[in-house]
């Protein structure tokens, strides 16, 4: 039987003994892009195409540089044989299929959102006046059109929850046994059993890790306010980010080699006769 605290402990063992190994793949995977992807957006001229088109190459590359630092990052904390090198190499074999996986589940879910949206627009809502900040103007949605928008949402979280806790072994599954679009049936089959333990785990993890990022945002927001004045409110809050976004890579790698050690216990598990 996986026990929650036991994979807990050996994340923490990890942490403790490899720590000097993740921090540069997380720097350099997780927050660099991220840094100059907020910059960027935060700093640029918004509006015009050349806009559009790096902002688009920057969220793909920070994309990208993100899933290899966290297969580098579960590489490094599933095999204590397995050096930084080697993580990094079996990282960049295996980015594309983690990429190709993660666009498929983004597509699905986006078209599980289509339904609802096409009910709004049945019933003249209008998204423009909408995301024009002129919802006055607007005719509310009929009484049932509103309910069954509010039964599909949380139809859907639920739905959503259940599934990310099946597939949270799809990383280390992706890099350790080379499957493609077969790691999605595999992660399923490791978790079986573990749903709700591995649910609230990710409840309890994303409670603590919003908690903490909104806190290094608006402690670092204020300072900046005050150092930098009225005129630097851009500056400040492009900063205040930078803090949130060091919280939340500290998080995501710690995430990452939690889901390595449990793709380990689950693969011991399903190992024994």
């Amino acid at each position: 039987m996986v026990k929650m605290g036991t994979v807990w402990d050996r994340t923490i063992e990890v942490l403790n003994g490899r720590t000097g190994m993740i921090a540069p793949i997380a720097l350099l995977g997780m927050l660099l892009p991220s840094v100059i992807r907020d910059g960027y957006v935060a700093f640029a001229a918004p509006g015009t195409m050349s806009f559009a088109l790096i902002g688009s190459i920057l969220a793909i590359g920070t994309l990208i540089a993100m899933l290899w630092s966290q297969l580098a990052i579960v590489a490094i904390a599933t095999d204590p044989a397995t050096d930084a090198a080697s993580a990094r190499r079996d990282a960049g074999a295996r980015v594309l299929p983690a990429l190709g996986i993660t666009v498929l589940i983004t597509l699905v879910a986006a078209l599980l959102v289509v339904p609802p949206m096409i009910v709004l627009i049945q019933s003249g809502f209008d998204f423009t006046a909408a995301a024009n900040g002129r919802s006055a103007q607007m005719t509310p949605p009929s009484a049932g059109v509103a309910g069954f928008i509010a039964l599909y949402s949380l139809a859907y979280l639920l739905v959503a929850i259940w599934i990310g806790a099946r597939l949270v072994l799809l990383n280390p599954v992706i890099l350790n046994e080379r499957l493609g679009i077969g790691a999605i049936r595999r992660s399923v089959q490791l978790t079986r059993g573990l749903t709700w333990r591995i649910i609230g785990v990710l409840i309890l993890f994303a409670i603590v890790m919003l908690v903490s990022t909104w806190a290094a945002q608006s402690v670092t927001g204020i300072v900046f306010r005050l150092a930098l004045g009225a005129d630097g409110i851009g500056t400040a809050t492009f900063l205040s980010g930078v803090a949130a976004t060091i919280v939340t890579t500290a998080f995501t790698a710690l995430a990452a080699v939690f889901t390595a050690q449990l793709y380990v216990a689950t693969r011991e598990k399903h190992a024994v006769p």
